[in-house]
């Protein structure tokens, strides 16, 4: 049972998490996972779905991590559920900070293929974190189906998540780069490009890899 100092820095830490001012939320956030109590754990999920400033929300996860898997990942996993896409992208990559792959069955194609980019970049990072050996090659299909999509960023993230499973997917890329839409041949083969040369840098290998699909659809045109 706690005593009555406990509960009240307890209570203090609760007030805190929500309070108006992010520096105090932050402290509180330092605080939780400095003297983990698995009392906040319910408290410290739910921040996390809402908080608005970047700093707290990286500090809200270390306070997570420094609690037990076992208490801390059952609620993280329900998180994804959560029709809040911070609160899934959030708990995915809190997840993906554990590392415990008994939230390998939570990460589903659903997440994997989530219309929100920040969602789906997080299931990438979570997916080669936590993937069991030999299911490497099924989640490289599932990867492969988003080449070309989103942005640089989005894309980059998708590279790297693919480039972190390994030779597993040298022929699902080659595969891809015969695909009819440019854009996701663009992206197989600069994701190939850096799979074979990591210090080559994402915008050359893209850059590169215009080039060679603009070749090949001059060379279909004669």
């Amino acid at each position: 049972m706690k005593t009555s100092q406990e509960a009240t820095h307890t209570a203090r830490m609760l007030r805190g998490l929500v309070h108006a001012d992010p520096s105090v939320r932050l402290r509180a956030a330092l605080a939780a996972g400095t003297t983990p109590d698995p009392q906040l754990i319910d408290k410290l999920v739910e921040r996390c779905a809402v908080e608005p400033d970047f700093s707290v929300r990286e500090m809200l996860t270390w306070a997570l991590i420094r609690h037990p898997a076992a208490l801390t990942v059952p609620g993280l996993v329900a998180e994804l559920r959560s029709e809040t896409a911070q609160a899934r992208s959030q708990a995915l990559h809190t997840l993906s900070k554990i590392g415990d792959r008994r939230a390998w069955p939570a990460i589903t194609r659903a997440l994997l293929t989530d219309a929100d980019d920040e969602v789906a970049r997080s299931a990438w990072r979570a997916a080669v974190v936590l993937v069991p050996g030999g299911d490497e090659p099924a989640l490289a299909d599932v990867l492969a189906t988003q080449l070309g999509r989103g942005g640089r960023e989005t894309q980059l993230s998708l590279s790297r998540a693919l480039i972190a499973l390994g030779e597993v997917i040298t022929p699902i890329l080659r595969a891809a780069a015969r695909d009819g839409d440019p854009g996701v041949r663009r992206h197989a083969i600069a994701t190939e490009r850096l799979l074979d040369d990591p210090d080559a840098g994402f915008e050359f290998a893209i850059e590169e890899a215009k080039r060679v699909v603009a070749l090949g659809e001059n060379d279909r045109r004669r």
